[in-house]
């Protein structure tokens, strides 16, 4: 399986997903409802029934006309909310992908590391058998046919244990994508063999522009600033509208009622609403401060991680790796002409054996600090999600006049 493989399936099952979908919906639903006019009511009223003759019917039409175009006001507050759900969405597909990335590449490593572990088992197999010879044939003794033996052995429990890392990694990557019942199969994917320089500056002002976490946090601030026009105009009076007609048979005549109404805000200004409007655009822009500060100390953190892999991606590369496999090849053709020991060799052996093994660990690294950047450094694809599409409110607030 290759990594898009593995997004693939998490973008389609994981749940977070599904939840953020979710609740973008009952953003969209809670939008529609706070700027719908209200219903007309109908009715019919009848005076003086007890009195026959006399007794009067009307029927009658009522409506509320809302003022100060509150109702527009209510969607454009509630479409500011439904922006932020819909980059909300948008952060969590990049904090799945990020952590789908940097677990493949642990997972991608691990399995590297197995492979490797079972190239240098041959390598320790045939060392025991050479010592072996040479004890048989009085050039050798038993304490190199005993060195060799414990090289094989920490080969053996090295694959053992590799092996152990991989299908724990495994678990926690298919958890991640929503499936944990996948069982393990061969990972298609390759470790960076180098990577360019970054202008940390230059990343960092990229991803506060343009991460999706910043985003919402800025209609967030939109949506408080719509909230504050919008109490503003609360205080401006709806007008209710009555218009009935009937008969009244004493005078057998016709009757036409109208009854307009307003309320007085004498009392009620809205000032406790207006009040807290505004302290929630100060909460709401001190908020993109803090993610902004957040998004710029996580981009320090990873950017360590890269800086040091690159470097140790490199040497690996050009000098530590291309030495250790001189240092064997030297130390085992020494050792055949008689002119170093057997222990040499298997020093020369471990050291190749670990330079590999630490060269894939940098390599997992450097792949695992470059998700990261590509992903705004956004994780956590099981985090709880903070369900934050609103309500209708807006609408009774407008409809009460209080």
């Amino acid at each position: 399986m290759t990594l898009n493989d593995f997004e693939a399936i998490a973008f389609a099952n994981n749940p977070t997903i599904q939840q953020l979908e979710a609740t973008t919906r009952k953003a969209a639903g809670f939008r529609t409802q706070v700027g719908l006019r209200p219903n007309p009511v109908v009715g019919y009223q009848a005076m003086q029934l007890a009195d026959a003759g006399t007794d009067q019917h009307v029927a009658f039409l009522s409506q509320t006309f809302v003022t100060a175009d509150k109702l527009e006001l209510n969607r454009r507050v509630l479409n500011e909310a439904l922006r932020a759900q819909l980059f909300q969405l948008e952060a969590q597909k990049y904090r799945i992908s990020t952590d789908i990335r940097v677990k493949f590449y642990d997972a991608l490593a691990a399995q590297r590391r197995m492979r490797l572990i079972e190239d240098f088992q041959s390598v320790a197999d045939r060392g025991l058998e050479i010592a072996e010879e040479l004890k048989s044939a009085k050039e050798g003794s038993q304490l190199e046919v005993v060195q060799a033996k414990v090289q094989k052995n920490e080969v053996d429990l090295a694959l053992r244990n590799a092996s152990i890392r991989f299908e724990a990694v495994w678990r926690e990557l298919v958890a991640l994508t929503g499936s944990p019942e996948m069982l393990p199969v061969s990972l298609d994917g390759e470790l960076p063999q180098a990577e360019t320089s970054l202008d940390w500056s230059s990343v960092a002002s990229s991803i506060v522009s343009s991460s999706p976490e910043y985003q919402a946090a800025r209609a967030r601030v939109s949506q408080a600033r719509a909230n504050i026009t919008r109490q503003d105009v609360q205080a401006v009076p709806n007008i209710d509208l009555q218009f009935g007609a009937g008969v009244d048979n004493a005078t057998d005549s016709g009757m036409i009622n109208l009854q307009v109404s307003a309320p007085i805000p004498v009392f009620n200004k809205n000032q406790g609403n207006m009040s807290a409007a505004r302290a929630e655009l100060s909460r709401a822009c001190m908020e993109v401060r803090r993610i902004e500060n957040s998004i710029k100390a996580r981009l320090a953190e990873v950017s360590q991680a890269y800086d040091s892999s690159l470097a140790s991606v490199s040497m690996y590369a050009e000098e530590i790796l291309p030495n250790a496999a001189e240092g064997l090849k030297l130390a085992e053709t020494a050792y055949k002409s008689g002119e170093t020991s057997f222990l040499q060799v298997l020093v020369a052996r471990r050291t190749y054996f670990d330079t590999n093994l630490q060269y894939i660990v940098a390599q997992a690294q450097l792949a695992q600090a470059r998700a990261r950047v590509d992903g705004y450094v956004l994780t956590g694809a099981l985090d709880p999600i903070i369900d934050n599409s609103g309500d209708d409110s807006l609408r009774g607030l407008t409809l009460s006049q209080q």
